[in-house]
């Protein structure tokens, strides 16, 4: 028995490493392209290349390679994206939420719930798109863009075709803030005077929809307004653990009346693994140098699962989808620039 334990354990290595490597190879390039200026300055993080890199590779070369990539492929995007989720909470701390204060929370909390509500009602009411589609635009649009889909997508079962096609609402209108939000920066200050930098960059937190774009869009305005910007935008990272768990608890209610039985406990771990390596992360209990090791080896891991994502979604599931989907991402685009903005400005007025 021990023989054949020892015989099947590197025959299963086999299976799963040629994907692993193929997944972390394309990670690598990415995550190098990202580094370059030109695609740093416009906010194309190593996430968005890993998965338009994957899906180049899924449309030309990865069919023939899939006999042998396919099983480390699939567990790239499945398993090791839930780990890099539990050790993105090493960006974290409570004190980052203090920062920003209860005025800030509440304008996260506002924009983040009225975007994936509207987004809801836009794509089933309006557009007539599938419920799976639009959950995923609204958790990306609502909350951290594509890392925010890759989390959702397993809780709602979704596919690599919708979560790819999501994704792409998300690189798209997030990338255009990049370059909107710094004009219209100029526009804001001889509308409404009293607000300072930091409130912008509050604003630019709380509506963009990636990290990187947050980065981006908020350097080009000054300090004051990255960092507020940047605080903002990690609490948004952080409302991701109990908007899974709420989603989750919500679809299991919602299957059991349709079903009339008992639906079996679906509780996205994962999402409570983040939350508690948040909060250990606020104890400040690791050294600097551990914190860097850890994010970029979650960079890694979560660039290895858009790269898998990418590898598994074909150009004709993308076809398919047609153009609503951009359409809903337009108008949720929309509603984040002017909506949020409005969120902002009336807490502002009142508990600012």
């Amino acid at each position: 028995m021990m023989e054949l334990s020892v015989i099947k354990e590197p025959r299963f290595l086999q299976h799963l490493l040629p994907g692993l490597l193929l997944t972390a190879a394309i990670a690598a390039l990415a995550a190098l392209l990202a580094s370059q200026p030109l695609l740093a300055g416009l906010g194309l993080g190593a996430l968005t290349l890993a998965i338009v890199l994957g899906v180049i590779g899924g449309n030309t070369l990865y069919p023939a390679l899939a006999p042998v990539c396919q099983d480390g492929v699939l567990l790239a995007k499945k398993h090791l994206l839930r780990l890099g989720i539990i050790l993105y909470g090493f960006r974290i701390t409570l004190q980052q939420i203090a920062d920003v204060g209860l005025s800030g929370v509440a304008i996260d909390l506002l924009v983040l719930s009225s975007t994936f509500l509207l987004t809801c009602f836009l794509g089933r009411k309006l557009l007539k798109l599938d419920r799976e589609t639009v959950w995923l635009i609204g958790a990306g649009s609502s909350i951290c863009g594509a890392a925010a889909i890759l989390a959702t997508g397993p809780v709602v079962r979704a596919s690599s075709a919708k979560a790819a096609v999501a994704i792409a609402t998300v690189v798209l209108f997030g990338t255009l803030a990049i370059f909107i939000y710094p004009l219209l920066w100029t526009y804001v200050q001889a509308l409404f005077p009293a607000l300072t930098a930091g409130d912008f960059g509050i604003y630019t937190g709380s509506t963009l929809h990636e990290v990187a774009q947050v980065v981006a869009a908020g350097h080009a305005l000054g300090a004051e307004t990255e960092n507020a910007a940047v605080i903002a935008k990690m609490l948004r990272v952080m409302m991701l653990a109990p908007f899974l768990v709420l989603l989750g608890a919500w679809l299991r209610r919602d299957a059991a009346q349709q079903s009339g039985q008992r639906q079996p406990l679906t509780f996205p771990w994962f999402a409570l693994l983040f939350i508690l390596v948040a909060l250990f992360n606020s104890l400040n209990l690791l050294p600097l140098r551990a914190l860097q090791l850890i994010n970029q080896l979650d960079n890694l891991l979560m660039a290895m699962a858009m790269t898998a994502l990418g590898l598994t979604t074909r150009f004709s599931a993308l076809k398919q989808a047609g153009i609503r989907p951009l359409l809903l991402g337009l108008m949720v685009f929309l509603w984040l620039m002017v909506g949020g903005g409005a969120i902002n400005l009336l807490i502002h007025r009142f508990m600012g």
